[in-house]
């Protein structure tokens, strides 16, 4: 059987079967990569419970320990408030998450190798995004099943948009997910040991703070208030909020009337930034 040379964009040519194109070839390695990634959770699943430690136990002490202290502005139940923006946290630290499993490839030769091989370069990093948000499916599901454990019920009133929000909202954050992949495997592959990665929780931990995760803005300080306004997290809070029926405690802000709006355009944003960095950043490991 005759075959072809084709070019991979680093200067390297491989043979591929003249029957199939490059598309097909570059899906075909991507799948590979998610296989992988899959297959190292399924022998492993505590490695998903283990990324979620942090979020459940978030869940059960703010839930239970602060749940009567805690007043939403406007009135309603902290628990139906809290549950959406501890989804938004689960799916935002997942960065950290993709962050170090680049980092543990780069440190053990996997990029190397896979850079070696005969495969599409975007099919690293592409199967490397595609396995995450498959994850951050399961993970979410486990999060909304320990909520729903917690008394925890999505208000989407009857009739034909029954089911609608809670769509929605599963979209929204999914959104955000995808986009803060492409911030993982940017810092992933910019980090140079995995030492260095512990420190993004440096990180992570104020921008979830300072946002409307766990209390409205309205009851900050006005400087950190207006801080948290503008947080992406709180335009994805806010709005998965409102979908799911729960306390919302909106105020006149322009950033909290147009939740929703902000919900969808700050993964578009930080996606358009970090997507083509990632990229980049993984072309001149090749230099």
């Amino acid at each position: 059987m005759s075959s072809a040379s084709t070019a991979d964009g680093t200067g390297r040519t491989y043979r591929r079967r003249p029957q199939h194109g490059r598309l097909f070839w570059t899906v075909a390695d991507c799948w590979n990569v998610v296989r992988r990634g899959l297959t190292h959770y399924r022998r492993q699943p505590v490695s998903i419970l283990w990324q979620l430690g942090f979020p459940i136990l978030s869940v059960l002490l703010y839930g239970y320990v602060f749940g009567k202290a805690i007043q939403v502005p406007g009135g309603g139940d902290y628990k139906a408030f809290l549950m959406p923006g501890m989804f938004v946290m689960t799916v935002a630290m997942g960065f950290v998450s993709t962050a170090t499993i680049f980092v543990n490839d780069s440190k053990k030769g996997v990029i190397d190798r896979f850079r070696s091989m005969p495969m599409a370069p975007s099919a690293v990093v592409a199967g490397r995004g595609a396995t995450d948000l498959i994850v951050s499916c399961a993970e979410l599901g486990i999060m909304m099943a320990t909520a729903y454990g917690m008394g925890w019920r999505p208000e989407f009133g009857t009739g034909p948009d029954f089911g609608i929000g809670f769509a929605k909202a599963v979209v929204l954050l999914l959104s955000l997910r995808f986009a803060l992949i492409w911030v993982g495997v940017w810092l992933g592959l910019l980090l140079p040991g995995p030492e260095q990665v512990g420190g993004l929780f440096a990180i992570v931990f104020p921008l979830t703070m300072i946002s409307s995760i766990y209390v409205s803005p309205q009851q900050m300080p006005h400087w950190l208030g207006q801080a948290a306004l503008w947080n992406p997290l709180s335009s994805t809070a806010g709005a998965t909020r409102a979908l799911f029926g729960a306390p919302t405690a909106r105020g006149a802000s322009w950033p909290e009337q147009h939740a929703l709006l902000l919900a969808g355009a700050w993964p578009a944003a930080l996606t358009l930034l970090f997507l083509p960095l990632a990229v980049r950043r993984f072309r001149r490991l090749s230099r």
